[in-house]
Formats: C-alpha cells, structure tokens, sequence
C-alpha cells in the first residue's frame, strides 16, 4: 500500500469587493462574475461591517466605499487594522494620502502640472481668493467626492462665503478656476489595471451638465502626462488600479485635476473586457500566484 502523502486541498481564494450601504455600484455585478470565471470566490462586503471576518479574505479590493468623506478617520483606521489582517489593494498608505485632495499640492510641487489651486487651510487669510482674475471659481473641499459641498461660481462674495463655511467646519479649501474648455473637450480619465495603461474615457463635466461619457483613446501627450503623475504619485508595483483624470487648459496644454487611487468608477463597462482584466490583475496577487510584471506590494 503506498505511503505517499496526499497533497492538502487548498481552497479557492476568497476576494472581498469592499463596497458601502446605499449605493448603486453598477460594477460590482460585472467584476463579481469576472472573478468567478478566474475562479475566484469573490463577494461584496460593506467595508464598516462589524461582523465581517477580513483575515477570513485572501485579499479585500478597495471598491465603492463612497461614504469614506463621513467617515474618513474612521476609514483610515479600517484599511490599517484590515492591513495587518490580510491585503488591501490599493494599499492603506496609498489610500490615506489619496483621500485628501492636498496629494494635488506635493503632486506641483514635483513638478506635475496641476490644475491652478488656491488652497485655504482654517485660519488661512483669504486675500488671494478676492484677487484671482479667473472669471469663474470651483470651491470645494479637500475630502470630498462627485461634487459634494462644491460651488461653482462668478460671484467672489459667494466664493469666499463657501471658503468660510468650509474652514468654519474645520475643513480645508480649495479654489480652482472653472475651465470652460471641458464643456466641450471633456475630462479624459486614463485607467490603469495591474500597473498597465487598460484604457480611457471621454467625461462630461460634472458641474454644469454636459454629454454621456464614451471610451476614447488618448493623445499621446495626455499618456505621456498620466505616466509621469504615476511615476511621481506612486512607488513601482504599488497600485492595483488608478484613474488619472486630465483637463486641457486654455493653451492647450494637459494638468491634472485628480489621480483618483481610493474609489474611482473604473468605467469598466466602457472597455470590452474591463471586468476580467481587474479580476486577472487582482487574481495575480493570491497566494500562489506569481506575477511576470509588477505588482501591488504589501501595505
């Protein structure tokens, strides 16, 4: 009778797909599915959820954790405990610098350009706000998302009355001008899966309505740009997924206006196999896997 000694079972890999309550994700379906044809046991799990075992996940995928602005301490403190109990991708130091919009100044001050941004910390003098000549002002605070306590406007009273409520609440500011150029040109948003470029997206500006957004490929300068703000934003084989957004400026030249690293849309379902290119980056991270290009790196 024979001796050898069986292998162990090993169990599918199991993925959380870290979401929050009330919300429309309309990519959790697709991607839940793309990893069950990789193979993966994957499952959506409300990221704040007391009762959830996360050393019990193989990896937990930082999806649409859309109320993170509410709770951002409260968040912050989840992805460290949840880092020492299994991997978080994106990273948790990738995830606290991303969810305030002041990555945007250490971005310019690399180098990168970046949108124009007056930046109003509470205490701050407000004189430079008063002074801009830029015909219309975004003001908006640096934990936010999709628009939330955002103002567009030409009145400078109106600007500086929202700079006030925002620093009143303990918030930080900022001023950006509105460029009218996106009203036809559009946001183009590059995405980038498993550390490669998968493909980008024509968007409509979210203040002041405008058009349904379509896939597109970029301008060569636009690529070129989104390689470096990565290059500058991220160590090599740290990020999962990334969403580089870039407007054109009057000139004609491309700035950043967010590198989106915690939450984004990926606008998968505007790329023919996008669900199964992030299961096939995200699958390359599970235990016994090995990958031939660069990977996300531990937290």
């Amino acid at each position: 009778m024979s001796t050898a000694l069986h292998p162990p079972v090993r169990r599918p890999a199991r993925v959380a797909y870290a979401t929050c309550r009330g919300v429309e994700d309309v990519e959790v379906l697709p991607v839940l599915a793309a990893f069950a044809r990789a193979g993966v046991s994957a499952e959506a799990v409300f990221w704040n959820d007391p009762g959830v075992d996360w050393a019990g996940y193989d990896l937990v995928l930082i999806r649409s954790v859309w109320d993170y602005i509410l709770y951002r301490e409260e968040f912050l403190a989840w992805t460290r405990r949840t880092s020492a109990l299994t991997r978080l991708a994106n990273p948790a130091r990738v995830l606290e610098r991303n969810t305030d919009k002041t990555y945007l100044r250490a971005l310019a001050a690399a180098g990168v350009p970046v949108v124009p941004t007056l930046w109003v910390a509470p205490g701050d003098p407000v004189d430079a706000v008063a002074a801009v000549d830029w015909p219309e002002l975004v003001v908006k605070p640096t934990v936010s998302s999709g628009a939330r306590d955002t103002v567009r406007t030409a009145d400078r009273a109106a600007a500086l009355a929202q700079v006030a409520a925002l620093t009143a609440a303990g918030r930080t500011a900022m001023v950006q001008p509105y460029l009218a150029m996106v009203e036809d040109e559009g946001e183009t948003s590059l995405l980038y899966l498993g550390g490669e470029f998968s493909h980008a997206v024509r968007r409509g500006p979210m203040l002041g309505g405008g058009f349904a957004d379509v896939a597109r490929e970029p301008d060569a300068d636009q690529l070129a740009l989104a390689e470096r703000v990565l290059a500058v934003a991220a160590e090599p084989g740290e990020l999962l997924y990334a969403r580089v957004d870039l407007v054109r400026l009057a000139d004609g030249s491309p700035v950043l206006i967010e590198l989106e690293l915690t939450e984004p849309r990926l606008f998968l379902d505007l790329c023919p196999d996008g669900p199964d290119r992030l299961a096939a980056a995200t699958r390359s991270l599970l235990p016994g896997n090995t990958r031939s290009r660069p990977g996300v790196s531990p937290a």
